[in-house]
């Protein structure tokens, strides 16, 4: 529902909402993996799909275009780190595909390789 507020109406819904993936067997990977994460990561993590959810099409800083389909939502993590969400947008969804923390520059084959297999199924 649109807010007005002194400078016009601003839209507060959300462009795209994000579903996690679930595999065959019910299990929501990217969902175990937030769970897994310190309480303030979790709400970092959180913050950074609700922007991406809220303001896409979103760019650098927030959200980053992998190529072939699939997307990351960027978060610095406590202690440095640096966590990442793939997802794929599906049906005017955004599907949460894999989370990692990442220990270097460049995504890891293996993950990326998941991330595209899970896309296929959603797909």
């Amino acid at each position: 529902m649109p807010l007005l507020t002194q400078y016009g109406l601003v839209d507060r819904s959300k462009k795209i909402p994000a579903f996690f993936y679930e595999s065959a067997l019910g299990r929501r990977p990217v969902r175990e993996w937030i769970l897994g994460l310190a309480l303030e990561d979790r709400k970092l993590v959180g913050r950074d799909i609700q922007k991406v959810e809220f303001g896409w099409p979103l760019g650098m800083p927030y959200c980053r275009s992998l190529g072939d389909g699939l997307w990351e939502v960027r978060s610095d993590l406590t202690d440095g780190r640096i966590g990442r969400v793939i997802f794929c947008v599906a049906r005017e969804r955004m599907v949460l595909l894999h989370g990692l923390v990442k220990k270097t520059q460049k995504t890891p084959a293996r993950d990326l390789r998941l991330a595209v297999k899970r896309m296929k199924e959603v797909l």
